[in-house]
């Protein structure tokens, strides 16, 4: 087994293991925030990026930036779903929602630029398009949904890595961002926690996506100049400030 398969199959279920623990001791809403950061993404790029080169891993990152629009109509369809229906239902409806707006995105063109700012706009607007719920309060944990959440991940690790010679990188990139971690851990919230804990960590992941935006966008101007190493190095140093403070901003 080489090491870029081994990367595929322990690197980023390994991450998705952290913030997992990380979410069970701190709440939805720190869990949602954690789970935006490019833990998912950003390996899976780093693959492409290795496999593929860094001029189409740059494409790649490109197309991921646009999917978090995608991403949020995932978030707010299953949000407002949940109001009325069981998380089956709920989860039909955004991926189906997912779908649709993938779709409609792979045609969309414009400049990175203007993929960054449409993203950052959705992202100031979005979080009051969420419904209102209580203040969350610890309760006890029931079940155990780590090890679908691992298996998930590295699935679709597989998928696109392995898929990517024929998807081309802008197809690569939109799959980059499929909701493994919205799916897994909203789904599994909702049955376990209910609606408003789903919700709070749908709107926590809101103020996750800032740092991912701008991971893509620095990844992606970074990687033709200066290629694999210097550029994820780059893009990681200016994702994670913006991050901490998307923190600082969340509601209490």
């Amino acid at each position: 087994m080489n090491a870029i398969l081994l990367l595929k199959l322990l690197l980023v279920p390994g991450l998705i293991w952290v913030v997992t623990l990380a979410g069970r001791r701190w709440g939805p809403g720190v869990a949602g925030w954690l789970s935006a950061f490019p833990i998912v993404s950003g390996p899976i790029l780093l693959i492409l990026a290795l496999e593929q080169g860094p001029d189409f891993a740059a494409q790649a990152a490109h197309g991921t930036l646009l999917a978090v629009l995608a991403i949020l109509v995932f978030s707010i369809a299953y949000a407002w779903a949940s109001r009325r229906r069981s998380w089956p239902d709920c989860l039909f409806i955004a991926l189906c929602c997912y779908a649709l707006a993938v779709l409609g995105l792979r045609y969309v063109g414009g400049t990175l630029t203007v993929a960054y700012s449409s993203v950052i706009a959705a992202l100031v607007l979005v979080p009051v398009a969420f419904p209102s719920v209580p203040r969350w309060t610890p309760t006890a944990r029931r079940g155990n949904d780590l090890p679908w959440r691992l298996i998930s991940a590295a699935l679709l690790v597989l998928l696109v890595s392995f898929g990517a010679p024929v998807l081309g990188p802008r197809w690569s990139g939109l799959l980059a961002m499929f909701p493994v971690m919205s799916t897994v851990l909203v789904a599994f919230s909702h049955r376990q926690s209910g609606a408003d804990f789903a919700v709070r960590l749908l709107r926590g992941m809101v103020y996750g996506y800032y740092a991912f935006a701008t991971f893509c966008l620095v990844l992606a101007l970074a990687l033709p100049e200066f290629g694999i190493a210097i550029a994820f190095v780059l893009a990681l140093a200016a994702a994670l400030p913006v991050h901490a403070l998307a923190h600082r901003l969340m509601p209490r």
